[in-house]
C-alpha cells in the first residue's frame, strides 16, 4: 500500500505546538524500536465523517480531553475542523495506549497513524 504525504495545514501545525507548550499530554508514544506514533485526520475525509469522530471521542464513551478545541480553549482557534479532528483523535489514541494500540487509530477510517512529528514536520498530513 503507498501512502503520500502532504503538506499538514498550519492550524494544524500551530494547535500541536500549543497543545506541547501548555503541558497536556505527550504527542506521541514509543513503540518497540523506539518509534514514534501520532494519530492524525487523514485530509480527504469527509466533514462528516471527522465531526462524528470528534463527537464520539470527546464524548463520555470516547474521553478524550477536548477542552482545548471547545470555545474558549488555547487550541480552539482557529476553527479548523481538520485541526481539531486531529487534536481529538491523538488524545483519545494516547489515553487509549498509544502505539501499544494501533486500532484505536481508526474512526472509521478518518484517521491515520503517522510516524512523522506533525507538529516539527511540515509534511505530516496523509492521504490514502
Amino acid at each position: 500500500m503507498v501512502v503520500a504525504v502532504s503538506p499538514l495545514p498550519l492550524p494544524l501545525l500551530l494547535l500541536l505546538v500549543v497543545r506541547a507548550a501548555v503541558g497536556s499530554a505527550a504527542g506521541a508514544v514509543g513503540a518497540s524500536g523506539g518509534v514514534q506514533l501520532w494519530c492524525v485526520a487523514k485530509n480527504n475525509a469527509e466533514d462528516g465523517a471527522l465531526q462524528s469522530a470528534i463527537d464520539w471521542a470527546c464524548g463520555f464513551n470516547g474521553g478524550a480531553d477536548c477542552r482545548a478545541i471547545q470555545q474558549g480553549g488555547a487550541c480552539y482557534e482557529p476553527q479548523d475542523l481538520l485541526a481539531h479532528a486531529s487534536y481529538a483523535f491523538n488524545d483519545y489514541f494516547l489515553r487509549s495506549g498509544g502505539a501499544a494500540s494501533p486500532a484505536a487509530c481508526d474512526f472509521s477510517g478518518a484517521a491515520a497513524l503517522i510516524g512523522l512529528n506533525p507538529s516539527k514536520h511540515p509534511r505530516g498530513g496523509i492521504i490514502s
